[in-house]
């Protein structure tokens, strides 16, 4: 079984490359690395406490898209530059690879319920996504009321 550190170096090493291609400033790609590096780890530690996979991809993109906001501020550059590359190693590319695989080998039983699995992960990455804007969103408008109040 892939270690702890192994999962984070290759995670972090797909997250970077990602990055890399998406032509990120060379200033941000560790930093993209580390966020996809979380993510994943986070799924990782969720299907390792058996939990099933559509929650705990959820989680991973919900710390990815937390993550993504605090480098966000930080660099002073927009999310999506983070999100993005944070997530790739979170996508089902591989399962709806063999989806498509069995549908071609008319497989259709096997297929089916690799296509709806892929669809259910990639539903919840958008998800964990737009949990993780509402509370950004509500966290926001709280501090706002707050410091209004104080004027």
């Amino acid at each position: 079984m892939i270690t702890f550190l192994e999962q984070g170096c290759i995670s972090f090493i797909a997250t970077y490359a990602f990055a890399m291609i998406f032509h990120t400033p060379r200033k941000l790609l560790l930093p993209c690395g580390f966020v996809g590096m979380c993510g994943w780890l986070a799924y990782w530690f969720a299907v390792y406490a058996d939990i099933d996979m559509v929650p705990a991809t959820i989680i991973g993109a919900f710390l990815v898209a937390v993550i993504s906001h605090f480098f966000a501020k930080k660099y002073k550059t927009p999310v999506i530059i983070f999100s993005v590359s944070g997530i790739i190693p979170l996508v089902p590319g591989g399962m709806a690879y063999d989806a498509m695989r069995h549908f071609v080998e008319n497989n259709y039983s096997h297929a089916v319920s690799l296509a709806a699995k892929a669809f259910l992960i990639s539903g919840s990455i958008a998800m964990g996504l737009m949990f993780s804007e509402v509370l950004n969103q509500l966290i926001y408008k709280v501090n706002n009321k707050r410091k209004a109040s104080d004027k």
